[in-house]
């Protein structure tokens, strides 16, 4: 097949499934174009176009503590301002429309709106993944209602709907579309099985000056993601484990001063070296306040057979079972509690482990993932 991937931005969860894909694609032999604003050298196979965008202010899902003031929320755009970046995506895709089988459109945005547009002009089948951060807006009274009647156009006149958990497809999708089930492909993130998995540290505690025993908790440092929760939660189980975070945002100083010696900040960090500090973490701790629609960093500690002790709430309940960890009430104390009790009982721990690395085998493996998407596709062509 032929296949085109659009996604609105560069991204950073959705975007990576996407560059995973693309890369799993090319792999079984499949051509692709990739498509997104400053794509750069793109993937390695792939053919890759830039989307070229007519200001230097980014179409963003939700804000991005990187982006600085050069981003607008489309959700939060009048008609004139997205319909002004329509065409910038509508370009490339036209170029290359004649070519391709099928179009994948990623988001509930005006990446979907173009795809559907440049598809039905020239007769292709399209589908759409939908991540929850482009649906989420419309639950908070954002989008304006015209930009929306066009989104739910595309959504509805898609062939199919990718989700990555019933949770998108359930409480995020359906209660504003009531689409039928067998119109959705649920589709898990997927997770590189080589680079999260035990024993890949090398060595990453020395190159970090780490404790044997430490609490990672991965995420931009931002309220929606909760790294306040598990600086306070870090209160209940200091005396036995540090907390290490990594990843940058506005919270960085005040948490600093929070925390103090219970732990520290590392920043951003290589994609390497993310994967060895997972892999040689204790337990892999979130609380965000936002209920999680997938959450990669989860499928990530599973491969890494690293135990998790989370919210629960969202799609994380699709990832992380009570043989693989902890989800807890979404009180920062309970975490705690959960985290100080795992880290006393080193022979769960390491049962857990196992049930970690046997689950993210089973059912986060991109090779198998994408060879779902791939039948799934054909269906429509």
């Amino acid at each position: 097949m032929k296949i085109a991937i659009l996604l609105l931005n560069k991204g950073r969860g959705s975007g990576e499934v996407a560059r995973e894909h693309v890369r799993h694609l090319l792999k079984l032999g499949h051509q692709v174009y990739f498509l997104h604003p400053g794509i750069g050298d793109g993937i390695e196979g792939a053919e890759n176009v830039d989307v070229h965008l007519h200001t230097d202010v980014y179409p963003v899902h939700e804000y991005l503590p990187s982006a600085g003031s050069r981003q607008k929320q489309v959700a939060r755009m009048s008609q004139e301002e997205m319909a002004a970046y329509l065409p910038d995506y509508e370009k490339p895709l036209e170029n290359i429309a004649e070519k391709v089988d099928v179009f994948i459109g990623h988001h509930a945005n005006l990446s979907a709106v173009a795809v559907h547009n440049v598809a039905k002009k020239h007769g292709k089948p399209y589908v759409l993944f939908l991540h929850g951060t482009g649906i989420e807006p419309r639950h908070q009274g954002w989008w304006d209602d015209q930009n929306w009647a066009l989104i739910q156009q595309a959504i509805e006149d898609a062939k199919g709907i990718i989700v990555t958990t019933e949770y998108v497809r359930d409480e995020l999708i359906k209660p504003l579309l009531p689409l039928s089930d067998d119109r959705f492909l649920i589709l898990p993130c997927g997770v590189d099985l080589d680079a999260f998995r035990p024993g890949n540290t090398k060595d990453i505690k020395e190159k970090y000056n780490l404790p044997d025993t430490y609490v990672i908790c991965p995420g931009a440092l931002t309220f929606s993601k909760g790294p306040q929760n598990v600086v306070e939660a870090s209160r209940e189980y200091a005396e036995l484990a540090a907390t290490v975070f990594i990843g940058a945002g506005e919270l960085k100083e005040d948490l600093e001063s929070d925390l103090g010696e219970r732990g520290g900040f590392l920043g951003f960090v290589s994609s390497t070296d993310k994967a060895r500090l997972i892999n040689a973490a204790t337990l892999l701790v979130a609380a965000p306040e936002k209920k999680e629609h997938f959450g990669i960093i989860y499928a990530e500690a599973l491969a890494a057979g690293t135990p998790v002790v989370a919210y629960k709430g969202g799609g994380v309940g699709s990832i992380v079972t009570v043989t693989e960890g902890i989800l807890t009430e979404r009180s920062p104390k309970i975490l705690g509690q959960k985290i100080n009790y795992l880290l006393l009982n080193s022979g769960l721990r390491r049962q857990m482990s196992v049930s970690c690395r046997s689950r993210a085998e089973k059912y986060f493996d991109y090779n198998v993932l994408v060879r779902e998407l791939v039948a799934w596709l054909e269906e429509f062509l």
